[in-house]
């Protein structure tokens, strides 16, 4: 793998520096865990304020998925860093419509990221935080039955009283974070920090992405940018209601394996000015 950014194709593939025989090593080279890890830890000072980052794939024509999931337009490399975004953080914030069309399960402990966690004060794995207005969701699946870290369930005040039932018998943690029966996304990243959550990481899907961009909530966007072309009408990485103004994000890194891009951008400095 390549870091492509600060530095040029021709710094790395030439000169010292982060391409061949720098701290890199060879071109190509699998990165460790560790090394990713150190790569994508949550800035200094977001254990004790909330910090919001994406993690999406997206084509090279702007498809989310292909055939309803996003496996198929993803790599080795980038499960890789999936899984170590995960590991990072306190809990995941994931839409409902993407759990039933994923499977989504509980997050499972990693060795290699054991000393890690246990030095950032968090349990063995992250929690998921599933944010829904129905509820209709399978709460007898291990997600909500087998947890290793408490499964949350964030919806609205409106939410069905059934299923708000049904969901705390199965064991998820039930948070209101709306007056209606939608939620709101300022008051589901505050609901969550509460609760000591405050490196939160979201896989989607593309609506409940959008609300967040929307709410101007978003801190970071990991994008993968793969060197697909899929046309049809898949959805974008965010979709729902638009900005009056684009929001700036600037880019923090990008890394290059097999032509996909792994980019790491965060809110630029002069838009929370």
């Amino acid at each position: 793998m390549r870091r492509l950014f600060p530095v040029t194709y021709e710094t790395a593939d030439h000169a010292g520096g982060e391409g061949r025989g720098g701290p890199e090593g060879p071109l190509g080279r699998e990165w460790s865990l560790d090394r990713l890890a150190d790569a994508y830890a949550y800035p200094a000072g977001a254990a004790g304020e909330v910090w919001l980052r994406a993690n999406m794939v997206s084509t090279l024509d702007g498809a989310a998925q292909h055939d309803g999931r996003s496996q198929p337009i993803s790599c080795p490399t980038d499960m890789r860093i999936f899984g170590t975004l995960r590991a990072l953080a306190d809990a995941v914030v994931v839409g409902a419509q993407t759990v039933r069309q994923e499977g989504y399960r509980p997050a499972r402990p990693r060795e290699a990221f054991a000393d890690r966690r246990k030095a950032a004060g968090q349990g063995l794995a992250p929690s998921i935080a599933v944010i829904s207005a129905s509820l209709d969701l399978d709460f007898g699946l291990p997600l909500f039955t087998e947890p290793l870290s408490p499964t949350y369930v964030v919806t609205g005040a409106a939410a069905p009283r059934d299923r708000v039932a049904a969901a705390r018998k199965a064991g998820a943690e039930v948070l209101v974070a709306g007056e209606g029966a939608g939620v709101e996304p300022e008051r589901a990243v505050r609901a969550l920090a509460e609760r000591g959550l405050t490196r939160l990481l979201t896989e989607g899907g593309p609506r409940m992405l959008g609300q967040f961009v929307a709410a101007q909530v978003l801190d970071e966007l990991c994008l993968t940018v793969s060197p697909l072309l899929t046309a049809g009408s898949a959805q974008r990485i965010a979709g729902g209601p638009e900005l009056a103004v684009p929001e700036r994000f600037e880019l923090a890194s990008l890394l290059e394996e097999d032509g996909f891009l792994f980019t790491r951008y965060r809110r630029s400095r002069h838009s929370a000015e």
